[in-house]
């Protein structure tokens, strides 16, 4: 979308008509679902499901914010029900464009301790903004309040985040198993099958703005 309103903006002041011309291909093309999966899968690859007991115990699940109802909290609960580690760490994300400032952490903290698990097991971390910020911050956490007793972390994310954050938490000493928790690519067949998919449409267009977004948000942290 800002690339498309960019290119109206210009034609504004230029009056050159292959700028309503990219800005049409660009909205259509974008609001295809077929384009749209297309985004996920490349951004997904090569990350599969697991089974949890694929897995080997580690000194800590770390599940990173999200929506409390996401495959990502499910995620957390299984592998610790599971007993791939006996300490839970949520971190404490927040949206900083919301009215509500409550950390996701405290959510899904005591979201998991009305499901059984115990608070003693249990962490969040500092208010955080981003997966730097959470990297350190599990970090700082690990270090001085949590005595783990296996070395590394099972973090836990979605498929399209965890390569990026992977890399984080690993340029910041953390030995990790990945655990992607949620996949948003579809099976190419199950795409094409439905005609719908090839019509542009305004989910479509979200998804492959979030998916766009993913991609530069690797290119800058592999900048930095």
């Amino acid at each position: 979308m800002g690339l498309t309103i960019l290119c109206l903006i210009l034609y504004l002041y230029k009056k050159k008509r292959y700028l309503i011309y990219s800005a049409l291909t660009l909205l259509i093309t974008f609001s295809s679902g077929i384009v749209s999966n297309f985004i996920w899968l490349t951004i997904e690859y090569p990350l599969k499901r697991l089974e949890i007991s694929s897995l080997q115990k580690a000194g800590a699940i770390v599940v990173l914010s999200g929506s409390n109802n996401s495959p990502r909290f499910s995620a957390g609960i299984d592998l610790f029900k599971a007993k791939k580690s006996n300490k839970l760490i949520f971190t404490g994300g927040v949206n900083p464009y919301s009215e509500d400032k409550t950390p996701r952490g405290d959510i899904s903290l005591k979201k998991a301790i009305s499901l059984g698990i115990p608070s003693e097991n249990v962490y969040t971390t500092r208010i955080v903004l981003n997966t730097f910020q959470e990297a350190k911050a599990i970090k700082n956490l690990i270090n001085t309040k949590i005595d783990l007793e296996k070395k590394g972390i099972i973090l836990v994310t979605s498929a399209f985040h965890m390569k990026r954050a992977k890399k984080v938490f690993e340029r910041e000493g953390i030995k990790v198993q990945a655990y992607p928790a949620d996949f948003n690519g579809k099976k190419i067949k199950t795409i094409y099958s439905n005609p719908l998919n090839w019509f542009p449409s305004a989910r479509s267009l979200g998804s492959s703005t979030m998916g766009i977004r993913e991609i530069i948000g690797r290119i800058i942290y592999r900048a930095l």
